[in-house]
């Protein structure tokens, strides 16, 4: 089997276990792999060694770390790994920043199946050596 028709692996990230419930079954049903899921920055942070995920789908908002914070994490030590967020908070400031740091996607909650399924394979076509990296 070549590498071109191995299904894209996700990482989800979303302290809200619905959200992630939803998440993982829109990922499954659109051909999506789901290399795993983590209800915080520190456990999905833990979890890239062993996932290897091709992108996060990242929430902004949750409780300890912070989404962004985990994004500039995931940049530093796994530049290779594209990140999509998925989030309730629609400011610009927060858009900002996040593409800042690297995001190649966000989606605002609540959203659409078709949105984030062309979020994802938008950043898979995205290069990765992005000025941010």
């Amino acid at each position: 089997m070549d590498s071109s028709s191995n299904p894209v692996r996700v990482l989800v990230v979303d302290d809200d276990i619905l959200m992630r419930e939803v998440l993982k079954a829109l990922l499954r049903d659109e051909g999506f792999a789901v290399a795993g899921e983590a209800r915080d920055g520190q456990s999905a942070l833990s979890l890239l060694e062993r996932a290897r995920p091709d992108i996060v789908c990242l929430d902004v908002n949750m409780p300890g770390m912070s989404g962004l914070d985990v994004l500039k994490n995931i940049r530093a030590k796994f530049p290779e790994i594209r990140v999509v967020m998925i989030t309730g908070d629609s400011s610009m400031a927060t858009v900002r920043e996040a593409v800042g740091f690297g995001a190649m996607g966000y989606i605002i909650k609540p959203f659409k199946a078709g949105r984030v399924h062309s979020s994802l394979v938008a950043a898979m076509k995205t290069p990765i050596d992005s000025p941010f990296g």
